[in-house]
This record gives structure tokens, sequence and C-alpha cells, in this order.
């Protein structure tokens, strides 16, 4: 909202839901990039660290691992990678409430009274549309021999 505000102020009323929902949406999508690099950077380099315990410790510092190797051999990079790949393109072929209710159900991990309050609609329209978007994903990975 206060993006719309910001920059959109002096628009007409009748532009103002059309810009918030693109602003919504890119909102999203931004939080969503942000997190999967944070994360992917989070996970590397706590994975290097040999003093897990320790804050004073920098993982940049040494590749030793303690114990077992910790990362996945290149064939289950390759196939975890794939599989996300796959996934995120049946996401995007999702009608775009679909999408919605299902990332802000299972990837935000919001309720479905806080997710029917985003998105402005019941919490019936929330389980619908999360229940659809969960089947046509599954079928979508079983008809590509992926079992989910």
């Amino acid at each position: 909202m206060l993006k719309l505000a910001e920059n959109y102020g002096d628009k007409p009323a009748s532009e103002l839901p059309m810009l918030f929902q693109r602003i919504f949406q890119n909102t999203i999508r931004d939080f969503y990039r942000r997190q999967k690099v944070r994360s992917m950077w989070t996970t590397l380099l706590s994975a290097l660290s040999p003093n897990r315990d320790e804050e004073d410790s920098d993982p940049l510092e040494t590749l030793e691992v303690d114990g077992e190797s910790k990362f996945d051999g290149p064939a289950q990079h390759l196939e975890k990678s794939q599989l996300v790949e796959l996934i995120d393109k049946e996401l995007q072929k999702l009608p775009a409430r679909q999408r919605q209710a299902f990332l802000l159900r299972y990837w935000e991990e919001m309720d479905v009274a806080e997710t029917a309050l985003v998105m402005g609609c019941s919490q019936g329209s929330v389980k619908t549309h999360c229940s659809r978007a969960a089947h046509t994903l599954a079928a979508a990975l079983r008809a590509k021999g992926i079992e989910p």
C-alpha cells in the first residue's frame, strides 16, 4: 500500500486496483527471489563451517566439513535442480489465483485466515484454490513419472 501511495498517488482512482495488484505480485516475486538466494548462501555457508557452535568462526576460512560430506553428489544435485525447475514450470501454468493461494499457504506458511485476508477472499475460496492447485500439480508430476 505504501508503494502505491508513494509512487502512484496522482493516478485516477479507477487505475489503483490494477496498480496495487501488479505491485503486490511483484513484491511477492521479489521476496521469493531474495529468499531463494539467501537460503542458498546460508545453507552453503553453514555446511562449510566446521565449528557450527562458534559464532566467531568464518565459514569461508575452511572447506573442511565435520564427519561425512553434507554435499550431494553431482547426480543428486542435478536431479534436485531438475525437479525444482519442473515444479516451477508447473506452478507458472496454474491460474493466477490458484498459484497465489498455493504460494501463500505452502511457501509463505500462512494459515487459511491470513491467506484469505491477503487475497481479499473467503477462507473457503482459499481452501478451494489450494486444493485445485495441489491436485493439478500432483497430476502434472505424475504425468511426468514423478510421484509427489
